[in-house]
């Protein structure tokens, strides 16, 4: 199941490896709709790890949920399973092919945490802070003609510029206007 509020996303799975690539991807386009694609990376690595952590350990089944909530200045997403023990961040020795999932958690997000959920079951988070509402709201800037703004071309002259690979110093080509005269 699959639900898309405005500033809300759950998404509930069993913790597959299949699976956890198509949350993935879900935990993308759902930051590209909310205009927060600096966040995909960091958010898409978190869940697979968490996710992960589902798939290696959760008993008694792998049922679990995603969610993702955009609050004020910050992402949080969350993993729900049906498993009451909670998670700990091991040292993994050097040559360790595991166990360094929670770390990295630990070490791209912002915070993070595991509280028991009910009686049989756990919900660990991780927050990302947002990208500032400056930041946000820049996909929304339109250059727009007022009537003191001609209508034709606003940029008449190009610029061409050479360079070279072989120039060795510091000297730039200048520039040749692409306009006669």
């Amino acid at each position: 199941m699959i639900s898309h509020p405005s500033r809300h996303c759950t998404v509930e799975l069993q913790a597959l490896p299949s699976r956890i690539g198509q949350v993935r991807r879900i935990v993308s386009a759902q930051l590209r709709y909310w205009h927060m694609d600096s966040l995909i990376d960091r958010a898409s690595l978190g869940v697979t790890e968490l996710l992960s952590n589902v798939h290696r350990h959760a008993q008694p089944d792998k049922t679990c949920t995603v969610e993702m909530e955009l609050l004020l200045d910050r992402l949080k997403v969350s993993v729900y399973d049906r498993d009451p023990r909670l998670p700990v961040v091991a040292d993994a020795a050097p040559l360790a092919t595991c166990g360094r999932g929670l770390a990295m958690v630990a070490a791209m997000s912002e915070s993070w945490g595991a509280v028991p959920d009910g009686e049989s079951g756990k919900v660990v988070w991780f927050t990302l802070p947002a990208p500032s509402a400056t930041a946000q709201a820049a996909w929304d800037r339109r250059p727009r003609l007022t009537t003191a703004e001609p209508a034709g071309p606003r940029f008449p002259e190009v610029a061409l510029v050479e360079h070279t690979l072989d120039s060795h110093d510091a000297e730039r080509t200048p520039a040749r206007s692409t306009v006669p005269g």
